[in-house]
């Protein structure tokens, strides 16, 4: 094996760890703060909005039947309907608009 390989997957594990020990040193008590204890609850549905959208327009044939999609999923997930359900009517709506598009 290549000393390089050896040497960035040395790096690549200490800054894995790094990223999730120091959090843990220096933060011993409760955080109090409502402003970052807010923050810090919406970041994991920000970070899986962000990589989601961008597949939800590319992965489509047509970038319009993606965005409707998204559209009636949100529509549908506001009226209270569960991921199945929406998901099953999202994949519905690509299907049949890019059935109607081609």
């Amino acid at each position: 094996m290549d000393a390089r390989i050896l040497t960035y997957i040395v790096i690549m594990i200490v800054v894995t760890n790094l990223i999730r020990v120091i959090p843990m040193i220096l933060i011993r008590g409760r955080i109090r703060n409502t402003f970052i204890r807010s923050f810090l609850y919406y970041v994991p549905y920000v970070t899986l909005a962000v990589m989601t959208f961008p597949a939800i327009i590319d992965t489509t044939q047509s970038p319009l039947a993606g965005l409707l999609a998204l559209v009636l999923g949100i529509i549908a997930a506001m009226f209270g309907l569960g991921l199945f359900p929406v998901a099953a009517i999202c994949c519905i709506v690509v299907f049949v608009s890019e059935w109607l598009m081609t």
